[in-house]
């Protein structure tokens, strides 16, 4: 069983009496849900976030209920995506007040997987956030166009901060990383928290998924969280959960 303080010095959820408010975002490939799901499902709580940026969630035969099942056993709620936005998916919990969602289509490649992005804008006390899930495509030519698509997206939400969590398939120094960051922060890079490598779970190697944002937000730690346990992670996708606690402050 994962342990319910899995995530250490990471600091809670919170919101201030100024209308500021701390808030605990996830990112996490979920493999399509083909592995075990209540390791999934046990992994996604003990990471107490307030919203979790998914790819990879499932897509063809009765992929509502699946991605309803999931939010239920990890104590939240669906959000939106899922097949509609080719795989991203977007959860929260009860504390987010949701002002609109928007699942986006990106253009297809013949003889690739079509990609899209999972969108939002909530809120959280009085801070306007909006959100991005994306996962970029394998062929580095096409990846690096879809990196500006996610760019001109997050510039069309229209919220003052906004966070991007993807499975860039891509480690940081490659082109399409290197063009989101030019724009956005990297919460690793930023304040490094827990473990960098995300992928695989048995052999973490590399750092292909990441959690970004605008300027303005606040990392207060962002990585893969120390404590989980090892079993579950392994059981749940090939892929660790990035998670990262942020500071918005308060909209006008």
């Amino acid at each position: 069983m994962v342990t319910t303080d899995a995530t250490g010095e990471l600091p809670d959820s919170r919101t201030y009496g100024d209308g500021s408010a701390v808030v605990r975002v996830l990112g996490y490939n979920i493999r399509s849900m083909r592995d075990d799901e209540d390791a999934l499902a046990r992994v996604i709580r003990a990471c107490a976030p307030d919203v979790v940026l998914i790819q990879e969630a499932p897509r063809f035969f009765r992929w509502r209920k699946h991605a309803a099942r999931l939010a239920a056993k990890s104590d939240l709620v669906v959000l939106g995506g899922g097949a509609t936005a080719a795989g991203p998916l977007l959860l929260c919990s009860l504390r987010a007040t949701v002002e609109r969602t928007e699942d986006v289509l990106l253009p297809l490649t013949p003889g690739l997987h079509r990609r899209g992005l999972a969108t939002a804008v909530v809120r959280f006390g009085r801070a306007r956030l909006g959100l991005v899930s994306c996962h970029l495509s394998l062929r580095a030519d096409e990846r690096y166009a879809q990196a500006g698509m996610v760019l001109d997206r997050v510039a069309a939400l229209g919220t003052p901060y906004t966070i991007v969590g993807g499975d860039l398939n891509e480690r940081p120094g490659g082109p399409a990383f290197t063009r989101l960051t030019a724009e956005l922060r990297d919460g690793w890079a930023v304040r490094p928290w827990g473990r960098e490598y995300t992928s695989t779970a048995a052999d973490p190697h590399q750092r292909i998924d990441a959690i970004l944002a605008t300027p303005g937000v606040e990392f207060l730690g962002c990585g893969v969280p120390p404590g989980l346990d090892p079993e579950d992670l392994r059981a749940a996708t090939d892929h660790l959960p990035v998670l990262a606690a942020v500071r918005l402050p308060a909209g006008d």
